[in-house]
C-alpha cells in the first residue's frame, strides 16, 4: 500500500509541476509586462528555477519508484535522496518563505501589480504557495537518506553562489 501510495504520490506532484512548466512555455509568445524577464528571460528567476527543480525531483522520484528490485542501495535512489535533501526541499522552502515574506512587506519588490494580467493568480500559487504542501507531502510519504552536513552545505553553496554570480 505504501508502495503504491508512493508511486502516485510522485506521479501526480511530477505531472503538477510539468503542467506548470508547460504553461509558463505557452506565455512565451505573449505581450510581457515591462521589466519583466529582461536580461537572463525566465532563467534569472529562483522561482522559475524552482518549478523546475521539483518537476525534475519528482521525476526522478517516479522513475526510482517505477524500477524494479532492491532500491536502497541503488545510484538513481542516492541521487533522489541527495536531490530531495540538498536542493528540492531547502530551495523549495527559501522561495515559498522568502516570497511571501516579502510580499507582505512590499508587493511590488517581487510581484508587481502588472504581472496580475500576464500570470493569473493560481499561477502565482503554484509557483511560490502549492510547493510547500507538495514538499511535506514529499517528507510524510519518503523517507530519506540524508548526506553528511559538510557535503550538503559545500553543494547547495556552490550552486548558490553560482545562482548569486550570474
Amino acid at each position: 500500500m505504501a508502495l503504491t501510495l508512493r508511486r502516485v504520490y510522485h506521479i501526480t506532484a511530477f505531472s503538477w509541476y510539468a503542467f506548470i512548466v508547460k504553461s509558463l512555455a505557452a506565455k512565451d509568445g505573449e505581450e510581457l509586462p515591462p521589466g519583466i524577464f529582461v536580461y537572463g528571460g525566465p532563467w534569472k528567476y529562483l522561482t522559475f528555477l524552482n518549478v523546475l527543480l521539483q518537476m525534475l525531483f519528482f521525476g526522478l522520484a517516479a522513475v526510482n519508484d517505477l524500477q524494479p528490485g532492491v532500491k536502497s542501495e541503488s545510484t538513481l535512489n542516492r541521487c533522489k535522496d541527495f536531490l530531495f535533501s540538498v536542493f528540492a526541499f531547502p530551495v523549495g522552502m527559501f522561495v515559498v518563505l522568502l516570497f511571501w515574506t516579502i510580499f507582505a512587506y512590499d508587493r511590488e519588490l517581487v510581484y508587481p501589480a502588472t504581472i496580475d494580467t500576464f500570470f493569473p493568480p493560481w499561477m502565482n500559487h503554484a509557483m511560490h504557495t502549492f510547493v510547500f504542501p507538495v514538499l511535506l507531502g514529499e517528507v510524510l510519504v519518503q523517507p530519506h537518506i540524508y548526506p553528511q552536513i559538510k557535503h550538503a552545505l559545500a553543494a547547495l553553496g556552490v550552486v548558490g553562489l553560482s545562482y548569486l554570480s550570474w
